[in-house]
């Protein structure tokens, strides 16, 4: 059996769900990139897995999901944030990372379902300097979220996309999961996947370690965060707040169609 190829992101969230899967050659053949592109490499067939956005799933009628397995958080996530120096409700522009895929989509919920607000939208890289000159908030996504120092900028707050989720409708966020084409995963494949997430979740000081942070505040920040902030299970309540969010996302015209979720045999 030939190793599959994975398209898996780079973000410090997603390390528990890989661990130990690079040395699986004969299973896997892992590259690693941000969430948009590990999901277009999955469209384009460049890859056969692909840990993406839980939004995209909806693009493709022949995806399959991995079971039991997820990037998910329930209230406070801290690495998926808008940065503002205005009130939520006098916010009429934001400039979006152009990483984001499902941090998108949740904004747009957010802003028409939550917040109330109908701002511009502009897509820019993410740059916090520069896309605070061009509109009122700045939404980023991933160890930028994490790691940037919001409290030095003079009356900047940030708006935690996560924890308004959870305000909003009292159910997790699943923002990632693993994906692939229905006849791609083995059980052996899945397996795999399963072990190295529960291998992840116990090995928690060592990934941070691996990471090779720029200082202590910030290994502070990534041991709180992957053990308070997110968890890795998709189970019975990550699945209802799943649907709330297609139901949402169709709802906003974030996407033409909802699906229900498909998996893989384990």
């Amino acid at each position: 059996m030939s190793a599959i190829r994975v398209g898996a992101v780079q973000y410090l969230n997603a390390r528990p769900l890989v661990y130990g899967l690079e040395k699986q050659t004969n299973l896997f053949s892992i590259n690693f990139d941000v969430p948009s592109k590990c999901a277009r490499q999955l469209r384009e067939g460049n890859v056969d897995l692909g840990l993406i956005p839980s939004i995209e799933y909806l693009r493709r009628p022949d995806y399959r999901i991995v079971p039991e397995i997820a990037v998910a958080s329930k209230g406070q996530v801290a690495s998926v944030a808008l940065f503002t120096s205005r009130p939520t409700q006098a916010i009429r522009s934001i400039a979006v990372d152009s990483s984001s895929k499902t941090a998108f989509a949740l904004l747009r919920i957010l802003c028409a379902q939550w917040f109330e607000i109908e701002p511009k939208l502009h897509i820019m890289a993410p740059d916090l300097d520069s896309m605070l000159k061009r509109c009122d908030a700045a939404l980023l996504i991933g160890d930028t979220a994490l790691f940037t120092e919001h409290e030095t900028v003079v009356d900047l707050d940030k708006v935690d996309l996560g924890e308004e989720w959870t305000a909003m409708c009292g159910l997790p966020f699943v923002w990632a999961f693993w994906v692939g084409r229905n006849d791609v995963l083995t059980p052996d494949h899945v397996n795999a996947l399963l072990t190295a997430r529960d291998s992840g979740v116990q090995s928690l000081d060592a990934i941070v370690k691996s990471q090779k942070l720029a200082d202590e505040d910030q290994v502070d920040i990534a041991r709180a965060y992957l053990e308070n902030n997110v968890y890795f299970s998709l189970l019975d309540d990550e699945l209802s707040g799943l649907r709330r969010f297609y139901e949402a996302a169709l709802d906003v015209g974030v996407v033409p169609k909802n699906e229900a979720p498909l998996f893989y045999a384990s």
